[in-house]
């Protein structure tokens, strides 16, 4: 059974302390935050500041995505800010190595997130280093957009490499009660949903049925 990471992307953003004490309350594992910087991807959206104003709204670990040009800047700020888990892209502007090795001397888990044309092969040198690596099965930086099956390939691939190493996989992206099973099947640890958790009329339900629980 995958964990379940709802993304506050599709949250109101008008309620947030709110939202994220109702996804706990309907059995989410973590909570997801899409850091993005207006260059890395077109959007917008939380900073720092914003995730330590509601830090205090749960128990449940914080799931750091920087979308961000320059992660390197913002893994401080970030990791005050209350950051459990920090991933930055292996396609930002930053060395990937530093910036892993920033995260854990700071005592957080590290993850190196692929866009979808980024082959897998491209995080074998950083395998023995990191705690989680993410597959965006969308372009990063707009929610509800269709799940691109070649994901599914790169999380096989992903389990092959890690082997025994304890490295989690996540999945990002167009996340729905059928591509969760066809993610949970092919390896996926963790599913980051956005729509279908927070468009559900009935939260508890939908994340039960993304973790393939009846």
């Amino acid at each position: 059974m995958s964990l379940i990471a709802p993304s506050l992307l599709s949250a109101d953003f008008s309620k947030l302390g709110k939202e994220i004490q109702a996804i706990e309350k309907a059995g989410a594992d973590l909570v997801h935050w899409d850091v993005m910087d207006g260059h890395f991807v077109p959007n917008l959206t939380f900073g720092p500041c914003i995730i330590k104003a509601n830090r205090a709204q749960t128990k449940l670990p914080f799931d750091v995505h920087l979308m961000v040009d320059r992660p390197d800047k913002l893994i401080d700020p970030v990791a005050e800010a209350g950051a459990d888990m920090i991933t930055v892209h292996m396609e930002s502007n930053a060395r990937v190595a530093d910036c892993v090795s920033h995260i854990h001397s700071l005592g957080k888990k590290a993850g190196v997130s692929l866009k979808p044309h980024t082959h897998v092969s491209e995080i074998i040198p950083f395998i023995p280093e990191i705690d989680l690596v993410m597959v965006m099965s969308v372009e990063p930086g707009k929610g509800g957009q269709p799940f691109q099956a070649q994901a599914l390939e790169k999380i096989i691939a992903l389990k092959e490499l890690i082997g025994h190493k304890k490295v989690q996989i996540s999945v990002d992206g167009g996340i729905n009660p059928e591509t969760a099973e066809a993610c949970r099947f092919s390896g996926a640890d963790i599913l980051v949903a956005g729509t279908s958790v927070f468009k559900a009329k009935n939260r508890t339900q939908a994340i039960a049925a993304l973790k393939g629980n009846k």
